[in-house]
């Protein structure tokens, strides 16, 4: 059952909340007006800012602070909205004044809201569109699933203040239309429903349609569409055809009203159609300040309204209040067109602080002491005031689970075994791993875990196939599961990924994360997944099968680019292991630097070729056995060396190893002698080569181990992918190397045929280490 939460009731004063909501206007406007107009810029590079974007939501982010927030909710703040977030964590004494004048300055407050970089942490880091609104959605999950497992989490609404603009980006309906998220009665969107993009006034309004969406959804919609001054007019005589005429009218036409004195809106006001007469006649008894008040009277800038929307909200499903606001509310350059990243002239400042009651020569005033808006915000800060959790340590994860694979495997496969046999040998570092996938479990090889770990869900769900003999994937749903399945959709993945992977500081406990799909899409996933990562999120995705030899499914299956990724995501260590005992290893090592200060994510990519495991040469003896294990984490070992000095060295990675060593073979009887090196991480390699040059702090030791100075010769990298992803590595050998890869797209085929069409076949290999020996 979904957790029930009852909204506080405090019944403020509505003319301290505009008196805050004010002061909230005059700091955001002023914190983008000093970084761009007061600040020195020596540069003259624009700065930028959103006063528009930030004015339209202050009356809702003034509500929702200082009247009905709750120390237990958290809220997604749109990214145009930092300063305003800013502005209030200054009223309510949780930012230092020193802040408000480094808004976009070098180690001062961020562009948009950051968990990791801003002085005082967002709840949510947003900025890139859509993800950080659909954030808490997946921390509901995260929660809930903390919640049923470890320490019970106190049930605050999760919030995300949402741009309309930001709900054309798609991603945003494959989470709303996710059936797991119409059981999260906790989440609360609220649009900000301004009707303008960063170009122009939109059309077309679109309520009704984004309001059949979501309902459609199994949400409840709340429409805030207008405030008391213009409910008021539509209760007289003309109301009806007023209401009328504005609710048929183009979003331009109403934006355009917004710049008319109160002459001109009499006369455009009442248009043409058969209510002018009676709108003409209700208008005639409004003088012309409060008709300039009345146009733009939406809901979204009405705390009446507002309040009630906010004491309407069914908790037993998710929520969307839709609140009509006009962009720049409050400013002169309120409803223009063009206003997205306009700035306030040094007069209009001046203006904006008369009008306020503040100085602009002093623009930081907090409330004068004993006012009853000191005392609302010191009653805020009060009440929002939160217990810090120190996030428990993870438990310790194994580095070697003692088998040894034989026979023939894939490191597809190497996955879902690995966490089985970590589930046995260290039961409490298994307990904390939580896999996560988009309908693709039984195609991953995560059958077997999942059966023996079940299916997360909030409720229990009966398995009407459990007596059927013929069932091999047993889907037991409850909340005791560990696997988390959602729909096929990546950026839904890597978004409950990253809010899994950063439960450790967000809730105190941590999980081990661990997000698997085809590794052709991870391209698709990866701006979410690094976006979470950039918010703290530690996670392990693994992207299974990959590359061209994937061979029957062609092109559209056959990632290219990946391993390249790899090496080129920030807090990430990348690794593609050849066999299936550096799977676990590598799996191992990168569970073991989750959930913690200072660790970091992972991508695994994994590939379903199978391979002779006797390839490996794992070595028997236990201490030599150690030492490959610390070579393969490391980033790589020699796999064969030559008899004396080699002529040429083939550097192989994951699923063309076996080609690689077979071309070593026929190399010896042609009478080349050739090292073989495996490289399990070219991005750790990467890291050691720029550490060598002082542009890293990795280890170097690695190099030293894999490219011995007595031992250079030309080189032939081969992989599964870009071929620029090694080539680097003929800077640390300092000889002529070839770089052999796939630089087009795949097509169907054979194993043998699509290799040899990419010339990434063994006779290839051969060819290209003769060009450099003959």
């Amino acid at each position: 059952m979904t957790d029930q939460i009852s909204t506080p009731v405090t019944d403020t004063s509505l003319d301290v909340l505009r008196e805050v909501e004010q002061r909230v206007l005059w700091l955001s406007t002023a914190i983008v007006d000093h970084a761009n107009r007061v600040r020195p810029n020596p540069t003259g590079l624009k700065v930028g800012g959103h006063q528009a974007s930030s004015a339209s939501i202050t009356s809702v982010m003034t509500a929702l602070w200082f009247e009905h927030l709750r120390p237990e909710d958290r809220v997604s703040v749109k990214p145009h909205a930092s300063p305003v977030l800013h502005a209030i964590e200054y009223l309510l004494g949780a930012l230092d004044e020193r802040h408000l004048t480094t808004l976009r300055a070098f180690g001062g407050l961020q562009s948009y809201p950051s968990r990791t970089k801003d002085p005082v942490p967002a709840d949510y880091s947003t900025g890139s569109v859509g993800i950080g609104a659909t954030a808490p959605i997946w921390g509901a999950v995260s929660r809930r699933y903390v919640g049923g497992h470890f320490t019970p989490q106190a049930s605050g609404r999760q919030y995300s203040l949402v741009g309309d603009a930001e709900l054309d980006e798609g991603a945003v309906w494959e989470a709303i239309l996710d059936p797991r998220v119409a059981e999260l009665g906790e989440i609360v969107w609220i649009v900000d429903f301004n009707r303008q993009s960063l170009d122009r006034v939109v059309p077309i309004a679109g309520a009704q349609r984004m309001e059949s969406l979501f309902a459609a959804a199994g949400w409840q919609v709340i429409t805030v569409k207008y405030g008391a001054a213009l409910e008021e007019l539509f209760r007289r005589p003309g109301g009806d055809a007023l209401r009328e005429r504005i609710d048929t009218m183009t979003n331009p036409e109403y934006q355009r009203l917004l710049r008319h004195t109160p002459d001109r809106l009499r006369e455009l006001l009442p248009g043409t159609g058969p209510g002018a007469g009676a709108i003409r006649g209700l208008l005639a008894g409004v003088d012309d300040d409060r008709l300039a008040e009345v146009v733009r009277a939406l809901g979204g800038h009405d705390h009446a309204a507002l309040r009630q929307a906010f004491h309407a909200i069914d908790d037993t499903r998710p929520t969307v209040i839709i609140a009509y606001t006009v962009k720049g509310y409050g400013l002169p350059i309120e409803g223009h067109p063009q206003n997205h990243s306009a700035l306030l002239t040094g007069p209009q400042i001046e203006e904006l602080a008369a009008r306020v009651g503040v100085s602009a020569e002093v623009p930081w005033q907090r409330f004068t002491p004993g006012s009853e808006a000191a005392a609302l915000c010191a009653d805020t800060a009060e009440r929002l005031r939160r217990t810090v959790t120190p996030p428990a340590t993870p438990p310790a994860v194994p580095t070697d689970l003692g088998r040894t694979p034989s026979g023939t495997a894939t490191t597809q496969s190497a996955l879902g075994r690995a966490l089985l046999d970590l589930n046995r040998a260290a039961p409490q570092a298994g307990a904390r791993v939580v896999t996560v996938s988009p309908d693709v479990s039984s195609s991953t090889n995560l059958g077997g875990w999942v059966n023996k770990v079940g299916v997360w869900s909030p409720q229990e769900h009966l398995d009407w196939f459990a007596d059927d003999r013929e069932t091999i994937l047993h889907w037991r749903e409850g909340p005791a599961g560990q696997h988390i399945e959602l729909g096929i959709a990546e950026g839904n993945l890597v978004g409950l990924l990253g809010e899994l992977g950063a439960t450790w500081s967000r809730w105190g406990e941590p999980l081990l994360p661990i997000g698997v799909l085809y590794d052709p899409f991870v391209t698709r996933a990866l701006e979410p997944w690094s976006f979470g990562i950039y918010a703290g999120g530690q996670s392990i995705l693994v992207g299974t099968p990959s590359g061209v030899t994937l061979a029957p499914e062609g092109g559209a299956h056959q990632s290219i680019v990946t391993p390249s990724i790899g090496i080129e995501q920030p807090g990430c260590t990348t690794w593609e292991p050849a066999f299936a005992l550096e799977t676990e290893w590598v799996l191992l090592a990168a569970l073991g630097r989750l959930g913690r200060p200072g660790g970091s994510s992972a991508y695994l990519r994994l590939s379903t070729r199978p391979v002779d495991q006797r390839l490996a040469a794992i070595p028997t003896d236990p201490a030599a056995r150690e030492r490959r294990r610390r070579q393969v984490v490391a980033g790589g070992y020699a796999l064969r060396r030559a008899p004396g000095t080699p002529d040429a060295t083939i550097v192989a990675v994951g699923a063309l190893v076996p080609e690689a060593l077979e071309a070593a073979e026929r190399l010896e009887k042609l009478g080349t002698a050739v090292d073989v090196l495996c490289v399990v991480s070219p991005d750790l390699l990467f890291r050691a080569v720029q550490a060598r040059r002082g542009l890293d702090d990795a280890p170097t030791w690695i190099l030293d181990t894999l490219f011995p100075a007595d031992r250079a010769a030309p080189l032939v990298t081969v992989l599964d992918g870009h071929p620029h992803t090694l080539a680097f590595l003929a800077g640390v050998t300092g000889t002529p190397a070839t770089h052999l890869g796939v630089t087009a797209f795949g097509q169907s085929g054979d194993l043998e045929s699509v290799h040899r069409a990419h010339g990434i076949d063994t006779d290839s290999i051969i060819a290209a280490v003769l060009d450099h020996t003959d």
